[in-house]
């Protein structure tokens, strides 16, 4: 039973046992990382929002692709998703279906003429009683999508009978006891009602008439289930228990429908199977199902995952011999002459084809492995179905995931094709810090895998501070895959300059039965704290790793064992962020929905067996020991790990004056749905890095608003002056001469502000200008006088100043907003005809420049006030170099609105300079040429 699952597999649990000794193993080669001086710091913005694909499904003459998009949607407050076409034979843009909150189980007719799918997307017309799922339809060659049911209960699975009806289960309408129930307004629940309970059967609808049959009269619920190829039969499971998550006694049954006469027969009946997929021969012999399998006799809670063949004609299964003892993990599927999966491999997948012969009495299956590019990158795939085709999103833990599609020959993925380009503002706007997967000896002496994210600007030999990224679980396990999310907003803390380790620690999946099994029956805690503490050993003998700035950071299981470290290891763990964990197991067995079977498979008992045990495995006992400061994250409708407890771990940590925060999600489950929460989770979170582990916090005032006016005077303070004029007073022959003050920006050294009117004076004795304007910028220069002055101010310092080239500045000038342009006069943004009118007005001003400001009036570009630059998107256009030696004024003005479509150039009085100090790098270099200006 898993308490937690993220995108990818992140889970939960664990704690104390004898520490191992480090033993250096190999490490596989670094995923390699793109870092260019120019790309901008990871925002929680980027993390949240991220766009993904996924329920790819190729048609059946294999020509098109149909796939969901989900991204982030800040006017919902949650994530949406769109349906996207994609043609596999020529390169065209993808056609896509907008509007919808959710789609999900796009599904191809038979015939490939509709795709249905189920979505959220607002029915026409006022349905009050309808649910907020329906079926929806659309052409696969264009059109409009249109809605086919409007059904009282959601559907929950849809597949294709034929081509023109489609199979879904779902509740039964409401009975009269509950229709009494909802007119007395009563919201009152009734746990595990089994009298009440609505069964879940199955039906056909009609797409030409939309006529709906009911195809099962079962009084129970089928939870899954999977049709013929002729339509004939379904295989379903069958729950016959409300409350089988919580104890197991009572399984699922698995029964196999036979639509011609209706009949209906219990199969699979003599081992303990529990169907997790149904996937039928394409020859309609029979069905392959995935099921748990566990040498535990009461509990499927820790284990891995078979395939059995169902035989229709002999009426007898088998199990197949995968030939892979760790299981398969993931997106098994029939196709011609067998089926495909993705096998379980540690921190990977590894990709396989089985090829079946033999009869039912005496069939075997051939296991041939997928190689080629991304083979091993997998996260997901799907395949035609002839076998030769396959569509699959390909990711590593340091590249954002994109859709590709690739033909099969021999076992090799060959020549794949990207379908998709998403996230592309991030792909060509961040940098991505190099992953490796890395292996250290744990609890046993036996080999612990986990991969590790290296701080952002790496250099061999020095140390860093290290971060435990913990996994929920404890049957879950972290990839090669890219893992970024709101409970792991990893590139936010190695940019910070943190190592961030993943350990895939005892007790999870994808390593095996043992490996899974081996924190059962008492041993919870006992394993998989040593294993994390020995990888941060590791760290520490390989010399990368500061063994003084160690902290920990989890969800659910992830917190949990988080805990255990901090109990464990009180001295070594600084900093920690936890959210929805336990910490005392007598009050979780009862308020779990999988209470029983998760605490008495991992304990070995119940509390009601023996509650010493219960308080010995509990750390809320221990909590006098911890001397972190712990951030504390909860929902508070979380069903997975109850509230309380973390209301009794903020209570418990005030009781003893340790240094705690406690955040409540209101609503939420065991993670946060709404992005505003999962935007407070990442903001509160490295905040509190920030000031307790990387100690950079500045002391801030809730009082005074980012950007408002105080804010930026604020700010403004420590920046360099010669009395009230900016500037560093420069000694030059025996006077003090105002020069520019110059801030590192990657490989830049660049001026704070503009050049200002008195620095100006300063090399130009016969510039005159008002006096009290002195922080103005110099205006109407030309690029003749822009170059002589920095050639001055070379000569007159020693230093090598000089005015910036395009192509090393470009990328700091794209930020216009809350800049001094047109727009902040105008107070809106004035289209081209608007412009000519303000411009008529601005004429009837005095002076010559009457819309500047003094440099530094506007909020700064920067993360600390020590680095901020002011003014780029505004107040004058600056000079800088082009090809060809020639100067181009760019930049914001005062008297042009920022919308980067609008033809305005700044008037000459609107024009100045910026410089920078430092050598040229090659890259930027430009052949020289005589001075000439071209236009903006």
């Amino acid at each position: 039973m898993n308490r937690f699952r993220l995108s990818a597999a992140t889970l939960l649990l664990g704690i104390f046992a004898s520490l191992s000794t480090p033993v250096s193993l190999a490490a596989d080669e670094p995923s390699t990382t793109n870092t260019p001086a120019t790309r901008e710091p990871w925002k929680p913005e980027d993390i949240i929002y991220a766009e993904y694909a996924n329920q790819y499904r190729i048609a059946p003459d294999g020509k098109s692709l149909v796939w969901v998009k989900t991204t982030g949607d800040k006017e919902k407050d949650a994530r949406v998703s769109n349906l996207f076409l994609s043609s596999m034979t020529e390169k065209r843009p993808s056609g896509d279906q907008r509007g919808c909150d959710t789609v999900s189980q796009p599904r191809w007719s038979p015939d490939g003429e509709w795709i249905a799918f189920l979505s959220s997307k607002s029915l026409p017309g006022n349905k009050p009683d309808a649910a907020k799922t329906q079926i929806w339809l659309i052409n696969s060659r264009g059109g409009e999508s249109y809605p086919l049911t409007e059904l009282a209960r959601a559907p929950r699975k849809i597949e294709w009978l034929d081509k023109s009806t489609l199979l879904y289960n779902a509740e039964e309408d409401p009975a009269l006891y509950e229709q009494e129930q909802k007119r007395k307004k009563d919201d009152s629940e009734v746990i595990e009602d089994m009298d009440h309970a609505s069964p879940v059967r199955l039906y056909k609808i009609a797409v030409k008439d939309k006529k709906i049959t009911l195809l099962t009269s079962n009084s129970d619920w089928i939870e899954d289930w999977g049709v013929s190829r002729d339509g004939r039969y379904v295989a379903a499971s069958h729950a016959k228990s409300l409350r089988y998550a919580f104890d197991q006694k009572i399984p699922p049954v698995i029964i196999l429908h036979d639509l011609a006469n209706g009949q209906e027969k219990q199969i699979l009946t003599g081992g303990r199977i529990r169907a997790e997929g149904f996937e039928w021969a394409l020859d309609n012999s029979g069905f392959y199902v995935a099921t748990p399998f566990s040498t535990d006799p009461r509990f499927m809670t820790a284990n891995i995952t078979v395939v059995y063949f169902f035989d229709v004609a002999a009426g007898k299964a088998m199990q197949v011999n995968l030939d892979w003892e760790n299981g398969v993990a993931r997106d098994l599927q029939a196709i011609s002459g067998g089926f495909a999966a993705l096998l379980a491999a540690g921190s990977r997948f590894e990709p396989a084809v089985y090829a079946k012969s033999g009869d039912a009495t005496a069939a075997t299956w051939k296991r041939t492995s997928l190689t080629g590019e991304h083979a091993h990158n997998l996260e997901g795939f799907t395949f035609s179905d002839d076998g030769k085709t396959i569509a699959y999103a390909s990711s590593t833990a340091s590249k954002l995931p994109q859709l590709f599609h690739a033909p099969i020959s021999d076992g090799k993925l060959v020549s794949p094709v990207q379908v998709t380009k998403l996230n592309e503002s991030l792909n060509k706007g961040r940098a991505f810090v190099r992953t490796e997967i890395i292996r250290w000896k744990g609890s046993n002496n036996e080999e612990v895998e986990g991969i590790l994210y290296y701080p952002a600007n790496y250099q061999a030999g020095k140390k860093y501070p290290v971060i435990t990224a913990i996994h929920g679980g404890p049957m879950g396990s972290d990839k090669d895959l890219w893992g970024e999310s709101w409970a792991y907003p990893l590139q936010l803390l190695t940019q910070r300059g943190a190592f961030v380790l993943r350990p895939n620690y005892h007790g999870g999946n994808n390593y095996g039965l043992q490996w899974a099994q081996s924190i059962c029956c008492g041993k919870y805690y006992d394993l998989e704290t040593p294993d994390i503490n020995a990888g941060v050993d590791y760290l520490i003998t390989q010399g990368k790793a500061d063994p003084d700035r160690v902290a920990t950071m989890g969800w659910s299981n992830g917190s949990i064992l988080s805990t255990s470290l901090l109990v464990n290891y009180p001295e070594r763990y600084k900093v920690a962020s936890l959210g929805a964990g336990d910490i005392e197991w007598i009050s979780d067995w009862g308020n779990v929905d999988f209470g029983q079977s998760f605490d008495a498979y991992y304990f070995g008992k119940s509390p009601l067996e023996d509650p010493e045990l219960y308080i010995k495995k509990s750390p809320l006992f221990k909590l006098d020991k911890v001397k972190a400061p712990v951030l504390i994250f909860h929902g508070s409708a979380d069903r997975n790990v109850p509230p309380a407890q973390s209301w009794t771990y903020f209570r418990a940590l005030q009781y003893y004056d340790k240094p705690v925060k406690f955040v409540v999600f209101p609503g939420e489950p065991h993670g946060p749905r709404k992005l505003t929460h999962q935007m407070r989770k990442v903001e509160e979170e490295i905040a509190w890095f920030d000031k307790y582990f990387f100690k950079t916090t500045k002391n801030e005032d809730e009082a005074v608003k980012p950007g408002s006016p105080l804010d930026i005077r604020w700010r403004t303070r420590s920046m360099a002056r010669d009395g009230n004029n900016y500037g560093v007073s420069f000694p030059v022959k025996g006077k003090s001469v105002l020069i520019p003050e110059a801030v590192k920006r990657h490989n830049l050294e660049i001026a704070r502000f503009e050049v200002t009117r008195a620095q100006f004076a300063a090399f130009d004795k016969n510039y005159k200008f008002e006096p009290g304007t002195e922080n103005y910028p110099v205006n109407g220069i030309s690029f003749d006088q822009a170059t002589a002055y920095a050639t001055w101010l070379a000569k007159i310092t020693g230093q090598t100043w000089r005015l910036p080239e395009a192509s090393e500045v470009s990328s700091l000038f794209d930020k216009k907003d809350g800049e001094n342009t047109l727009d902040y006069w105008a107070g809106y943004v004035p289209n081209p005809d608007d412009q000519i009118k303000i411009k008529k007005k601005l004429a009837e001003l005095k002076g010559s420049s009457p819309l500047l400001k003094p440099v530094g009036s506007f909020t700064g570009q920067g993360k600390d006030d020590d680095d901020l630059i002011f003014d780029l998107g505004g107040n004058v256009a600056e000079w800088q170099v082009v090809s060809g030696g020639k100067g181009k004024f760019t930049g914001g003005s005062a008297d042009c609105p920022s919308d980067a479509k609008a033809t305005c150039a700044a008037a000459p009085q609107y024009v100045g300079l910026r410089v920078v100090r430092g050598a040229l790098s090659p890259s930027a270099a430009t052949p020289k040429a005589a001075p000439a200006m071209i236009s903006q």
